[in-house]
């Protein structure tokens, strides 16, 4: 069970990845678009306002389709074959699902409470999927439907039916089988899921009255959980869902964006729940501290190693808010100083809010730029002042935090293993030195990898998440050690039983390309 949960939340990170680009185009074009920073330029009726607002239409297609993105993002990852048409058959599928809803709670709105006649959106419960006016069941319900299709896909894509049938093999089956569940489904949909937006709403109340409480939880588990893969089911609904504000944090900060470009309240006062959006002050700052407390600890002949290995993992922590890479770094081999490190990233979080900090800061200095700093200094530089400054303060506390510990407990980190020691530090160099001259890398990688998961007999089915990728394996006692997987590419291994995890980095879909071309 635990497999499956863990692979059904890294595969929800194929559309929350859209967000990043989509965010700051849209930060930009409100920017471009804001008379008092653009003067005369940012008149509605000239060419430059209506380019800019023709782009900024083309960004708000990934906030406003949410829900399409995650029916059609799931199966990418689930799906253990023909993943193409399994993303076909889930939208489908999903549109049916909606057309069944809609008429439902229309032909019989009385009888399960539902005012069909109300506006889409607000507290109404009602949503525009797809120009179906739809109960807004958000990425719940979508992961629902697009699950019960990946189900039905992976067990009965491949049923042969009689030959005067052969039309409705594949795909056609899989949706004519879809079709036949959404009906009951729809019906279920409609008796249960107007109490759960009820629910919702009181938890809304709840966690923005839960004040910095609510944020350090909150802080705390969305980072404790990541070596699990359970964090997707953490944020998601905060993010993406109506856990917190309707339509996720993600959407409401930049539909509003242009609401909290005022000085006559404070950006907590507009929006108290952008304490649940600050996990980028420990990416941002924890990152910084953490390379200079591995660097000042390693051995001296190690440091110019360590700082080749460092610098561009804390680089892509800082600017685009991707951590794994630096987190792996060390988790296996100092797992203590991941929950120091998971204690003081909810510290930072909570402390940011206590001082007024709120937005959309999930990301990297990128999306600090765009969607934040850039649109809102001129009317709230004296908060963004204020999170500058504890990000520094934060930056030396894990610097010393780091330091005490990994001298204090003699920890293995970069640039102090023994040269005996089977942990090694490879330079940019070495690897580029092991891997000339062979073709491409990712084909490379994917014949050693599968080489140390005990060969292709050994592996039952493999997905990937947005870095790592995720095996289930028949014989655990045949997978390698951490150490020869991180010889050849890797940025550690997991290992729970039969589920095996391969951190990789953004590559991933790529070098999982050339694994299923081995198997």
């Amino acid at each position: 069970m635990m497999k499956k949960i863990q692979r059904f939340g890294g595969a929800m990170l194929a559309p929350a990845l859209l967000f990043s680009f989509a965010g700051i185009v849209v930060g930009f074009s409100i920017l471009f678009m804001n008379p008092d920073i653009m003067g005369g330029l940012a008149n509605p009726n000239g060419l430059w306002f209506k380019i800019w607002n023709v782009i900024a239409e083309g960004a708000w297609a990934v906030f406003r389709q949410i829900p399409l993105l995650f029916v059609i993002g799931l199966p990418i990852g689930l799906a253990k074959s023909q993943s193409g048409r399994a993303c076909l058959e889930a939208l489908v599928t999903y549109v049916t699902f909606n057309y069944f809803l809609s008429a439902i709670l229309t032909t019989w709105s009385s009888f399960f409470g539902v005012d069909m006649t109300q506006e889409v959106g607000g507290t109404s419960g009602l949503a525009n999927i797809a120009g179906i006016k739809t109960l807004d069941t958000g990425m719940v319900g979508a992961l629902i439907i697009s699950g019960i299709v990946v189900f039905l896909h992976n067990r009965y894509f491949d049923t042969e039916l009689p030959e005067v049938l052969g039309v409705f093999r594949g795909t056609s089956f899989i949706v004519i089988l879809g079709f036949l569940v959404m009906l009951p489904v729809a019906f279920l949909f409609a008796f249960i899921w107007p109490h759960f937006q009820s629910v919702m709403l009181d938890m809304q109340k709840f966690f923005i009255s839960s004040g910095v409480f609510g944020v350090w939880i909150y802080s705390f588990l969305e980072k404790i959980l990541i070596p699990t893969g359970l964090h997707h089911f953490i944020y998601s609904p905060f993010a993406y869902d109506n856990a917190v504000v309707p339509g996720g944090m993600a959407a409401y900060w930049a539909t509003h964006l242009g609401e909290f470009q005022t000085t006559e309240q404070t950006l907590k006062e507009m929006y108290p729940a952008g304490g649940f959006a600050l996990s980028g002050m420990s990416k941002v700052f924890g990152s910084i501290g953490i390379t200079l407390a591995f660097y000042k600890t390693a051995r001296p002949e190690k440091r110019k190693a360590v700082l080749g290995l460092m610098i561009p993992v804390a680089a892509t922590a800082v600017f685009a808010g991707i951590t794994e890479p630096l987190e792996f770094t060390f988790l296996f081999f100092a797992p203590i100083l991941f929950v120091i490190h998971a204690l003081l990233a909810a510290t930072i979080s909570t402390v940011a809010y206590a001082f007024g900090v709120v937005g959309d800061f999930g990301g990297g200095l990128i999306n600090w730029f765009a969607i934040n700093w850039l649109p809102l200094w001129k009317y709230h530089w004296p908060t963004y002042l204020t999170q500058i400054v504890i990000g520094i303060v934060f930056v030396f506390i894990w610097y010393f935090i780091f330091s005490f510990l990994i001298k204090k407990m003699d920890l293995k980190t970069p640039g102090r293993e023994a040269d005996s020691d089977e942990m090694k530090l490879y330079s940019k160099s070495d690897y580029k030195e092991k891997k000339s001259g062979k073709g491409n890398a990712n084909a490379d990688k994917a014949a050693s990898f599968l080489t140390y998961l005990g060969g292709k007999d050994n592996i039952v089915d493999v997905t990937n998440c947005a870095t790592r990728l995720r095996l289930t394996v028949t014989d655990p006692e045949l997978v390698a050690s951490d150490a020869l997987f991180r010889q050849v590419g890797a940025q550690g291994l997991v290992k729970n039983g039969g589920a095996i995890q391969i951190i990789v980095g953004l590559s991933v879909p790529s070098l999982r390309d050339e694994f299923e071309k081995l198997l």
